[in-house]
């Protein structure tokens, strides 16, 4: 192990062999190009934009691209293509776009601007985003992601993002887990909803210009691919039913992460997978499926009928401390045990990052402490953060105006008051790092269709650090995206969209709307919902935060068997041709059903640990075990929907940050 943890020192290099799957039902794929420039990757996006073609601004008014999601990632795609003079048709199923779920990311986001003098730099936001992601995530991706993340803070700070203040008026910033540095901007604990704000109102003056068409309350239920390039969307209006057909020279999706397959998770209850894996039935590659982040501050399950779990943010552990009563089946309250009777496990094992340590450390720990009989609250399913000791230092003023919205929201949930009791917190489903694959042009493997934000996949690794969620979507909508999409449709220029009547058009709603059919004709008797929280018990049981071969096999069967009563048990009351809620979340749960086995089927074949990826086989002193000679690669996989799955593969290799052994003790 390293002797500092920010301090990377070479252990291996990747190795080249790739292993064969196992797995039944299993095949080995080829290796894909990430299409990354040549040369060192702290220059790579410089000389990549440098390479890029254009399209002269008369010409832009001609050509066409849809974007699905009104996200940070989406909204700001439409908007900066939008302005740019592209025609730009944005979609969003929420009835106004500031309503989409970037809203809830509430601690802050990064970027290496280096304003306080703690040695920060791009270089160490890379080496921490990487060594974050436990070498899984693409290295000329991070850069990028440093590189830009100074012009999104000064370019969101223009547009009307309120960033927190020091005394003298400078842009005041805190830390979050994985990092030693003060890099994170912040709005209080309400930074998502500032920046998705700011975003939806950049894309509303653009809408108001006549440069964007805003389509509110339609979600996307199929691509139109045609000519081996995808050419459109088919999208229901969720108030009247109609399922219509809309054409493009080129597709953005960004549609979010598929957390909520695990039902209890701290997604919305609208988000979904259904825009992504359509993609994947149309050809589109999912890559790392299996890599799930469970958030270590998330509020316990109380009740098994609540439908979905609170997010607290990480921010939080700033200035609380985690800790579980020592002693195993403590039942008396906290401010009854004493201090010498209380274990701050992450401070004990970890003692250079502490309360600081990345989120898949802190939930495992919490996991651990929760499963040995430590656990606390009336179904001793979490453990306490607690904010005495940082009020006794600072003063609760201090404190309320940091986190003052989060500790009102958390009385709200609770009934009680953090300032006087610990909070209670434990780890739930929440982001995932994986998603489309895409190259370093954020294009999939299917031309034409593009993908930003959660959806896809290449920064974060098997680990996403806290507060690069808003950083990466808000890079990819308004730093990538509008200048790799110009340069797939300068190829583009003298072409027209596909018309109504085109086959591929009407071979897309012939098949959307045969598919809604099937969901309303299957006249069984269980709820789309009751189907959903089966699988996220199957899923928290056998693809949670530990996963072992037999877990995960055992979730496998159990995944193809719901699977197959889903499609004959399922009731869907109403028609399709008016507002139906629950023809909105059959749908989707019969999308999770599908992908939830191919997130099993990755987990099970990969074997090691990394990250969030923890297989039981494969630790060491309780840590994640990489096996970097034969997994240095991200699994990308292909569903031909014949019962085969099929792993693609792309090399990872790692110049400016050579791979070492993950420690943040």
């Amino acid at each position: 192990m390293s002797a500092h943890p920010t301090t990377v020192t070479p252990e291996t290099t990747a190795g080249t062999t790739v292993p064969v799957p196992t797995v039944p039902g299993v095949e080995g794929g080829r290796a894909l190009n990430p299409n990354v420039p040549d040369g060192p990757p702290q220059s790579a996006w410089e000389r990549r934009r440098l390479a890029y073609r254009l399209v002269n601004p008369a010409n832009r008014r001609k050509l066409k691209v849809i974007v699905v999601g009104t996200g940070l990632a989406g909204s700001g795609a439409a908007a900066a293509l939008g302005e740019l003079g592209y025609q730009v048709e944005a979609f969003t199923y929420h009835d106004a776009p500031r309503r989409a779920h970037s809203v809830a990311a509430q601690g802050g986001i990064n970027a290496a601007r280096g304003r306080k003098v703690d040695n920060d730099s791009i270089d160490r936001f890379v080496v921490d985003t990487v060594k974050g992601g436990d070498f899984r995530g693409r290295e000329a991706d991070a850069y990028r992601l440093g590189e830009e993340s100074v012009r999104v803070i000064d370019h969101m700070n223009a547009i009307g993002a309120p960033f927190a203040r020091e005394y003298g008026g400078m842009l005041a910033t805190r830390s979050f887990g994985g990092v030693q540095v003060s890099r994170t901007y912040y709005t209080r604990g309400q930074t998502g909803q500032q920046l998705q704000v700011a975003g939806a109102q950049a894309l509303l003056r653009q809408v108001d210009a006549g440069t964007v068409t805003l389509r509110t309350r339609h979600e996307m239920l199929d691509l139109i691919v045609t000519d081996g390039q995808v050419q459109g969307v088919v999208m229901r209006n969720l108030l009247t039913g109609q399922i219509t057909a809309h054409t493009a020279h080129a597709v953005v999706l960004a549609t979010g992460g598929y957390g909520n397959v695990f039902y209890f998770s701290t997604l919305a209850k609208n988000s979904n997978a259904s825009a992504a894996w359509r993609a994947v039935q149309r050809g589109a590659l999912m890559a790392s499926p299996s890599f799930i982040q469970f958030h270590p501050t998330a509020l316990p399950v109380s009740s098994r009928w609540q439908s979905k779990t609170i997010l607290m943010s990480e921010s939080l552990r700033n200035d609380g401390r985690i800790w579980v009563p020592a002693k195993a089946g403590d039942e008396r309250t906290p401010d009854q045990i004493p201090e010498d009777e209380r274990d701050y496990y992450l401070e004990r094992r970890y003692p250079t990052f502490g309360n600081l340590t990345p989120r898949d450390v802190a939930s495992r720990n919490a996991t651990e402490q929760i499963e040995a009989g430590h656990g606390v609250g009336p179904l001793r399913n979490s453990v306490y953060l607690d904010f005495r000791d940082a009020i006794a230092r600072v003063g609760k003023q201090a404190i309320a105006e940091r986190y003052g919205n989060l500790f009102e929201m958390y009385t709200h949930a609770t009934g009680e008051d953090p300032y006087t009791t610990p909070m209670r917190i434990a780890p739930g489903a929440h982001f995932t790092m994986g998603g489309l694959w895409s190259d370093y042009d954020q294009m999939t493997s299917l031309p034409g269709l593009f993908v930003g934000g959660e959806a896809g996949w290449g920064y974060h690794g098997a680990n996403r650090l806290g507060a690069n969620s808003l950083l990466s979507a808000a890079v990819d909508g308004w730093f990538t995206l509008p200048y790799s999409v110009p340069s797939y449709l300068a190829g583009r220029l003298g072409s027209t969209p596909l018309e109504a009547d085109a086959p591929a058009v009407q071979e897309a709603l012939a098949r959307t709307r045969a598919r809604v059919d099937r969901l309303l004709g299957v006249g069984g008797t269980r709820s789309a919902t009751s189907f959903h929280r089966e699988l996220g018990d199957i899923l928290y049981a056998g693809c949670g935060v530990h996963r072992t071969a037999a877990s995960l096999t055992t979730a496998i069967d159990k995944i193809r068997a719901l699977r197959a009563a889903f499609w004959t048990d399922l009731r869907v009351p109403g028609t399709g041709r008016r507002l139906n809620q629950e023809l909105e979340r059959a749908g989707r749960v019969a999308d999770y059903l599908e992908l939830a086995e191919l997130m099993c089927l990755d987990a099970l074949d990969r074997e090691e640990s990394c990250g969030a990826h923890f297989r039981g086989e494969h630790q060491i002193d309780g840590e994640a075990a990489r096996d970097d000679e034969r997994w240095s690669f991200v699994s990308a996989w292909e569903v031909p929907g014949d019962g085969r799955f099929v792993r693609h593969h792309e090399p990872l290799t790692f110049d400016a940050v050579p791979l070492q052994t993950r420690s943040y003790r």
